[in-house]
């Protein structure tokens, strides 16, 4: 009797998968079509935990600002803390402000500066982690957590293994990612786990001005498009 329980409850388990199939999908839909229309953005990464007194959203807000100004929009997490600055800097600056917006436990809720048309909610991560590196032209990755590490990592693994074009991802805050830099380099390296070319692919800076400095000469070079 047991046994036919447990085969029940797997059986109905593989149907939920199967139907959950179109809701994937319908998310996917949804975020092509209104991401295609936005323009060249550049994705803000960073913690929601950070305080609007605290250094780091003072620059996040600067950074969004200069952005917009050199002819970008910015897309965030859509939530508080750095998300929120990078979507206030690029609202207060009149671009393009964009928030991919994800339902969690705690800690997230949608800010109030992002575009009332450019405001998208996921269920799921991966898809959100789709429309981030499909549709920015280059990451900054400010001090964050773990989902700031999962982005920046994935953004890396795919430009390394050529699944999508190169685009520019910059680590801002010396003091804060140094340390992860001295370990890629002592470790990773010297294990021989990754190439000392790959690090080619991060660029490390403190100023918002690097930030745009890096951006621009980037794509003085390479065309605006979407990445794969």
């Amino acid at each position: 009797m047991r046994k036919e329980q447990n085969h029940k409850g797997w059986n109905e388990i593989k149907t939920n998968d199967s139907w959950a199939i179109f809701k994937i999908m319908g998310e996917f839909v949804n975020g092509y079509e209104k991401l295609s229309k936005i323009g060249p953005c550049v994705s803000i990464f960073g913690s929601a935990r950070t305080k609007p007194d605290h250094k780091y959203y003072k620059l996040a807000e600067e950074m969004a600002s200069k952005i917009v100004e050199h002819g970008y929009g910015v897309i965030t997490g859509g939530g508080p803390g750095i998300m929120e600055a990078g979507n206030k800097g690029a609202h207060i600056a009149g671009g393009t402000s964009v928030g991919l917006n994800i339902d969690l436990p705690f800690e997230q809720h949608n800010n109030p500066y992002i575009d009332n048309d450019k405001s998208l909610d996921f269920d799921y991560f991966f898809v959100r982690k789709v429309m981030f590196v499909k549709y920015s032209q280059g990451f900054v990755v400010m001090p964050g957590g773990f989902g700031t590490l999962d982005e920046l990592f994935e953004a890396i693994t795919l430009i390394q293994t050529n699944k999508i074009e190169k685009f520019p991802i910059i680590l801002f805050g010396v003091e804060f990612w140094g340390g992860l830099i001295e370990w890629v380099k002592s470790t990773l390296i010297n294990e021989g786990n990754i190439s000392a070319k790959d690090l080619d692919l991060i660029h490390l800076v403190d100023t918002t001005d690097e930030v745009i400095t890096i951006l621009d000469q980037f794509y003085k070079e390479y065309g605006l498009s979407p990445n794969f």
